[in-house]
């Protein structure tokens, strides 16, 4: 069971106002680095777990909100469901769109904000995010806008890592080098009870199971250099640190590795996320 504490704030220390806007522009510009395409073409399973979670219905139309480079928006498509992918970064919409040519697929791209939905309310069947509108600074405002495009009884799937699996440490090992905008709320909590259910308070139902993506590379070195030249958060991470510091925060990611690794001959690393259905 999880509790929930709530600690009164201090008066004498105002919440810092947070340039929002701001945030979301420095957001933009990390996504749209590196080439996170490279890394979230291995995760497509997570995509097909996700529309068999939702249950998905061929013919129902799919929203997949921060689609990246189209995974869960692939998937719903090899379903037979009316898709659309969302995202911010032009880049990952390309790519996107080339998978889904590659396969004959129907699917529009459509660039737009996960808080900012361009779409009448109640318009989808369905909503899906696979560790996409997570990273949405405006927490509140981007669940809101999930439940408001899908109608009354449609679902909202959802794919979010845990603050206590691998990549919820990995993001926090990074923002001990690198410290992430103050006064925002940090991703991984879409990856608690907790704060789903603050998020989608008045739901129907919600369905969480908690899942595991195994990340497998040929060493931890390998790992790193290709999240260091391909995944947005790393790639910016190293890139404002010096010699030194690029040393450091490469060590540091070693002996996480070597925390959570499983194989004594390659890299083999189960990563822990929420898999969760809420009903509209």
């Amino acid at each position: 069971m999880t509790q929930i504490v709530t600690c009164p704030p201090d008066e004498h220390k105002p919440a810092p106002i947070v340039d929002l806007a701001a945030v979301k522009a420095r957001q933009q510009a990390t996504w749209a680095s590196g080439d996170f395409a490279v890394i979230g073409t291995t995760i497509q399973i997570v995509g097909e777990s996700l529309c068999e979670a939702v249950d998905v219905e061929a013919g129902s139309r799919v929203l997949d909100v921060a689609c990246g480079n189209g995974n869960a928006a692939l998937a719903a498509a090899r379903r037979w469901c009316r898709v659309t992918g969302l995202d911010y970064v032009p880049e990952l919409l390309a790519r996107a769109r080339g998978r889904a040519a590659a396969e004959g697929l129907e699917v529009a791209f459509v660039d737009g904000d996960a808080e900012d939905l361009p779409f009448n309310d109640g318009h989808f069947d369905a909503a899906l995010s696979t560790f996409g509108v997570m990273f949405a600074p405006d927490q509140e405002r981007a669940a809101a806008e999930l439940l408001r495009v899908v109608r009354p009884g449609g679902k909202v799937g959802l794919a979010s890592w845990t603050p206590d699996g691998f990549i919820g440490h990995l993001l926090r090992t990074v923002g001990k080098h690198v410290p992430p905008p103050a006064g925002v709320a940090s991703p991984i909590g879409w990856g608690t009870e907790a704060r789903l259910a603050d998020l989608f308070r008045g739901v129907r139902s919600m369905q969480i199971t908690r899942a595991t993506y195994t990340f497998r590379y040929e060493s931890a070195a390998h790992f790193i250099d290709v999240f260091r030249r391909f995944y947005g958060p790393t790639f910016q991470a190293f890139g404002k640190l010096d010699a030194k510091g690029q040393a450091a925060l490469t060590n540091d990611i070693v002996l996480l590795a070597e925390r959570f690794n499983r194989s004594k001959r390659s890299f083999i690393v189960p990563a822990e996320y929420l898999e969760v259905v809420v009903e509209r």
